[in-house]
């Protein structure tokens, strides 16, 4: 990684004094490839953590498994989800298993703290313990387990990078970002199955051509519209109420899905028309690099970039307050500070 490729995003002031700045690159790129605007290095390589989980599920839809398996698209948007591992998420988690003939333990994502407060509050007074289906990433491995099953596979050690099921991922996963194989840097994700790293440039251009398949073929056009459709229709299943993927979905009237990753890792798709009439699908990836933990830069910058592409109006913007640049607050309430963004997009004509 170079230093130089991160340039700053957004600033936290305090007083009359810059206390902390988050750097970042952006690449925005449309269906055909091309780079329409970029911040930094647009050439930047890092993982997309779960940002790829909608291209992890892409070869079961493409295989058929939506009709096999009969899914609803709340459920297909479940396999795609970093979901919060809310009541209603587990709910429709354990339906899904029901109808593909899996169970809890025959996932390999293992187990996490439940970060939903009132949640894991109800589960400590009825003595409940986190199990995998509580597991953010637990929809996409109930995925790879429809795949297999689908496919007449064994289930075991579905995790695994040789296994037939992640073979047909990341050769997917490579199609949609038009890199061969041996330039994707393969790593271990939180939940143990292969995670990539590419250039931001490509991620974007998978995630256009994800908006806007017309460049593909027919059975995988088909099915990116049906991730992008459960997306869009679903997006409590992909992230949970008051997070900033399922509120911006929320907000975006059909045409943006977002699905962020961990450290710092956020992409943005606009459908067709999400600029205003006859604009192309744009494909939007951004790194931050220290990785926001605390998760307050990724809302700002993505708002700042969607202002910028004028994808969201001031009634869409205004909707999502609580995630845009906003002042910063101690334990009493009071403003102390501003979270703010500065600065704007490259545009390549």
């Amino acid at each position: 990684m170079n230093p130089q490729s991160y340039q700053p995003l957004v600033y936290a002031t305090r007083g009359d004094i810059v206390e902390s700045i988050h750097w970042g690159a952006i690449a925005i790129v449309d269906h055909s490839g091309k780079l329409v605007a970029s911040y930094g290095d647009p050439e930047l390589v890092t993982f997309l953590r779960s940002s790829s989980k909608p291209f992890q599920a892409l070869p079961l839809i493409e295989l058929g498994g939506a009709e096999r398996f009969n899914l609803t698209q709340r459920e297909i948007a479940l396999t795609c989800a970093s979901h919060r591992g809310l009541d209603m998420h587990v709910e429709v988690l354990q339906g899904l298993q029901s109808k593909i003939g899996v169970q809890e333990a025959d996932l390999s994502c293992g187990t996490h703290p439940v970060s939903d407060k009132a949640t894991a509050e109800a589960m400590l007074l009825r003595g409940e313990k986190p199990g995998q289906n509580r597991h953010n990433c637990s929809g996409k491995h109930t995925g790879f387990l429809a795949q297999a099953v689908l496919r007449d596979l064994s289930k075991e050690n579905y995790i695994q990078l040789d296994h037939p099921v992640q073979e047909l991922v990341l050769q997917t996963f490579t199609e949609m970002v038009h890199l061969p194989r041996e330039a994707v840097h393969i790593g271990i994700d939180g939940c143990s199955v292969p995670v990539f790293g590419i250039p931001l440039r490509n991620a974007g251009w998978a995630f256009a051509s994800l908006c806007d398949p017309v460049n593909l073929p027919a059975q995988r056009a088909t099915a990116c519209r049906k991730i992008t459709t459960a997306m869009t229709s679903a997006p409590e299943m992909v992230a949970g109420p008051g997070q900033f993927d399922t509120e911006l979905m929320r907000v975006g009237r059909g045409k943006i899905i977002a699905k962020g990753g961990a450290e710092g890792y956020q992409a943005i798709g606009l459908l067709p028309g999400a600029c205003g009439p006859d604009s192309p699908a744009l494909g939007i990836v951004y790194k931050i690099s220290d990785g926001d933990g605390s998760n307050r830069a990724r809302p700002v910058v993505g708002i700042e970039i969607l202002r910028q592409l004028k994808a969201l109006d001031a009634e869409q913007i205004a909707a999502l307050a609580e995630f845009d640049q906003r002042p910063i607050q101690n334990w009493r309430k009071l403003d102390v500070g501003q979270l703010k963004p500065d600065f704007q997009l490259n545009f390549h004509h």
